[in-house]
């Protein structure tokens, strides 16, 4: 008999439709399952239930990984499906990321019923966003624009949108390919102007260190493309101490065998930017991620970080 796979996962639209796609590879890649082998079971974070405040103020990244990652360690679960962009760079003892899917678009989409584009809302309009990444580079582009926080799922921040609560917001176009709602999005942006944020666009598969079994299972979704990319973006995130606290913004390419990381960090106002360019070996993709980091935060300086921490201090 075919021992059973628990799949957990977060509970909102999206992470369902992420846990969805993990099942349906599962069974394409494993005839003797049948869909009644694969459970999905829906795990509620504190990041889902707290709407009323930003995700610094609460605790940062974990705080959508931590209740999932408590009944993976349980052994209630067998395996987790995340956003990867939600996954704090250091992970509890005892788990690993053992996989990646093969990476959505990772950039954002405007939406907005009142401008088709970033430059073409009227001056003063109210931009809600929970990003502090997506903040910074909005009042770098526009800094006359009201930007407010915006939290909740997809289908609750579209909804503010429409009832005039806000003007304008940003979504990764990622999530709404997955959902279905592409055509939502008015226009999707440069990344000149709006770098992804680190890891944006890739779902990947937590488990338990030393789990044989579910780490022989999830071998053949894994796409080794996305696994180096957001192994550079994630290095360059510990090498900064990036979390929720700070306006990080990366991408990772591969060009033939050549990885080419694009990485930004900037004031919570725009008005400070340091962005470098670095490219090595796809074998060394941590390094290189590493490398942008420590080039990042010495080019930024130490009066750049004391002054970030100043200013969220203080809001």
């Amino acid at each position: 008999m075919q021992q059973r796979v628990r799949i957990g996962t977060r509970s909102s639209p999206l992470a369902l439709a992420q846990a969805e796609e993990v099942k349906r590879l599962l069974l394409r890649s494993h005839t003797a399952f049948s869909a009644d082998d694969i459970a999905i079971v829906t795990i509620q974070t504190t990041g889902d239930r707290v709407h009323d405040r930003r995700l610094l103020e609460i605790g940062g990244k974990g705080l959508f990984t931590k209740e999932i990652e408590e009944q993976l360690l349980a052994k209630d679960i067998d395996l987790a499906v995340h956003s990867s962009k939600d996954m704090p760079t250091k992970l509890p003892e005892g788990l690993e990321l053992g996989c990646f899917l093969k990476r959505e678009d990772p950039r954002d989409a405007f939406i907005s019923p009142v401008a088709g584009s970033i430059r073409e809302l009227p001056r003063g309009a109210i931009v809600g966003t929970a990003s502090l990444r997506r903040q910074a580079q909005l009042s770098r582009m526009r800094p006359d624009l009201k930007i407010v926080s915006l939290r909740g799922n997809v289908g609750t921040r579209l909804k503010k949108l429409a009832s005039g609560e806000v003007q304008a917001t940003l979504l990764a176009l990622a999530g709404l390919k997955r959902l279905g709602l592409e055509h939502v999005a008015t226009a999707i942006l440069d990344m000149t102007d709006m770098l992804p944020a680190p890891a944006q666009g890739a779902v990947c598969i937590e488990l338990c260190s030393g789990d044989q079994r579910i780490r022989e299972l999830i071998a053949p979704l894994h796409d080794a493309d996305t696994g180096i990319c957001v192994t550079a973006e994630r290095a360059l995130l510990a090498a900064l101490d990036g979390d929720c606290r700070t306006p990080i913004a990366a991408l990772a390419q591969l060009e033939g065998d050549r990885l080419v990381l694009t990485a930004r960090i900037l004031s919570p106002d725009g008005v400070q930017c340091f962005e470098t360019t670095l490219s090595g070996d796809r074998e060394d993709a941590a390094a290189l991620g590493t490398a942008a980091g420590e080039e990042l935060r010495q080019e930024a300086g130490a009066d750049f970080f004391a002054a970030l921490e100043a200013h969220l201090a203080s809001n």
